[in-house]
């Protein structure tokens, strides 16, 4: 029979007769040049869904995540971090606890516990405020000191009155980070003597003495570092005096205070070698 015979049960072709030749009959495998063969007209295989996606790679499966902070440090370093912070937290909560009692009320702690709370506050920690009771000062106390010098000639010239005060106060005025000592050093020792003196400015106890010794290294040391008080001579005496005026109250107020200065002036004292080779240092 010839090979162009029609296939009366072969499928009908596009133009509709029923001499369709078979596909892929005479055609090869990959049919006809621009044909349709097993990948289809698009290049989509016979019989696959063109919106259906691709098959995914198989994904590897997840590992462990990475530990953070303490967990990602190995174990024995984790316990040396572990009991550094403990330490850490313990000094703090004693330290917040020292500072609070220092500040509160008198109470059972403070009386049978005060010395050692008194010992870890001061002279670092202090505060100036009482917790509950606050009491701020409304007085400008200034502290001031002039001197007796032993000039070249033999003879003894006395200076006029320097305000200490307000030299600590100028080099507070506009400064982000004061120092400790300008802020505090020359207000302690004056409130020092204070509490260890009497009215006739005599001391009271052993620790009035040791609070004259502390107030006079501190105006020795000032006057040493003022250059026309080294080249006038020898320092041999020095006197400090306070100058003390009320603080003005607002206009709202009715309270009426004097704003006369009242001045507290000490005797004079002598100041020994060893006192003005620290001043010189």
């Amino acid at each position: 029979m010839d090979a162009y015979d029609e296939d009366s049960k072969g499928p009908h072709g596009p133009d509709g007769s029923a001499g369709a030749r078979r596909a892929g009959a005479l055609d090869g495998p990959g049919g006809p040049p621009g044909g349709g063969g097993p990948d289809g007209p698009d290049g989509v295989p016979v019989g696959t869904d063109p919106a259906s996606p691709a098959d995914p790679a198989p994904a590897s499966a997840p590992g462990p995540a990475p530990g953070a902070g303490l967990a990602a440090l190995a174990p024995r370093y984790r316990l040396v971090a572990g009991g550094a912070l403990a330490v850490v937290a313990a000094v703090a909560a004693v330290h917040l606890g020292m500072v609070f009692f220092s500040l509160a009320p008198a109470n059972t702690v403070t009386k049978r516990h005060g010395k050692a709370v008194e010992a870890w506050v001061y002279p670092e920690f202090e505060q100036n405020w009482k917790l509950f009771a606050p009491n701020p000062l409304q007085q400008n106390i200034a502290v001031q000191v002039r001197a007796q010098i032993r000039t070249e000639d033999g003879d003894l010239r006395t200076t006029g009155w320097m305000d200490l005060s307000a030299q600590d106060g100028a080099a507070i005025d506009g400064n982000l980070l004061p120092s400790h000592t300008q802020q505090n050093e020359l207000r302690r020792a004056w409130d020092f003597l204070g509490t260890t003196h009497g009215t006739d400015n005599r001391p009271v106890g052993v620790r009035g003495a040791l609070s004259e010794q502390y107030v006079r290294r501190i105006v020795v040391l000032r006057l040493g570092r003022d250059e026309a008080i080294a080249r006038a001579g020898t320092l041999q005496r020095v006197q400090v005096r306070s100058r003390t005026v009320n603080v003005i109250p607002p206009g709202w107020s009715r309270e009426k205070v004097s704003t006369a200065p009242a001045y507290r002036v000490l005797p004079w004292w002598t100041v020994t070698g060893d006192e003005t080779e620290a001043g010189a240092r």
